[in-house]
């Protein structure tokens, strides 16, 4: 199977803007059954709606974690984590702490992370890290904790960030990975063409809110 025609099973479909409605989650759900993308990415409220509509199928649920700063306290953190898995979500898309890890805590950001992994076994973590905020030598330094960390993802952007997923960022975590872990890309993913770019440079799954778009091809 070629990538063009697989590419909905690299998206996962974000729903995570403050206005959204019951309705528009409802819709996503039903629009990622349909284009049998491979999750929905909603804010802890809403996890209890997805899971109302996806439960008997296949199509992942995944919450975020910190959303979107990432400088909740590790209590704030571990409940929404825990109470979004027990609630339905089998991935988890987390942001870490980012003004620790720019004052250069890497203890403490590793550590975080190690513990929410641990209090949710079995769930797929992906490990937000902001790229905008990021020089060159903290991002691979970041790749080196998500891979400390028991986490399954190092993830580029929030989408709230002035800047979201970039190639050469893409291309840089997918090298230093090694293998180890995957790379979700997100962040102004708005097309086609920019899905398949950053795939094609290493990304395991696709972060964005234009996935009717991408699928039709626009």
């Amino acid at each position: 199977m070629d990538l063009s025609s697989s590419i909905n099973r690299y998206i996962d479909h974000s729903v995570l803007k403050p206005y959204l409605t019951y309705k528009d989650v409802e819709k996503a759900c039903y629009d990622a059954i349909e284009y049998k993308f491979f999750a929905v990415c909603v804010n802890p409220f809403f996890v209890k709606k997805a899971y109302e509509i996806l439960k008997n199928t296949d199509v992942k649920i995944c919450s975020v974690v910190g959303f979107p700063l990432g400088e909740n306290t590790l209590k704030t953190k571990l409940v929404e984590a825990t109470t979004s898995v027990n609630e339905g979500a089998e991935e988890l898309d987390i942001v870490w702490n980012i003004g620790a890890f720019k004052s250069k805590d890497y203890t403490y950001v590793e550590e975080e992370i190690k513990t929410i992994v641990c209090y949710t076994q079995g769930a797929v973590h992906k490990i937000i890290v902001e790229t905008a905020y990021l020089t060159e030598e903290e991002k691979k330094l970041a790749v080196e904790i998500v891979k400390n960390s028991g986490a399954e993802f190092i993830k580029t952007s929030t989408g709230f960030a002035p800047k979201g997923a970039d190639i050469k960022d893409v291309k840089l975590f997918k090298e230093l990975s090694k293998n180890k872990i995957k790379v979700k890309a997100a962040g102004g993913i708005r097309n086609y063409k920019q899905a398949i770019e950053m795939i094609k440079a290493g990304a395991d799954r696709i972060g964005t809110s234009s996935s009717l778009d991408i699928i039709r091809r626009k």
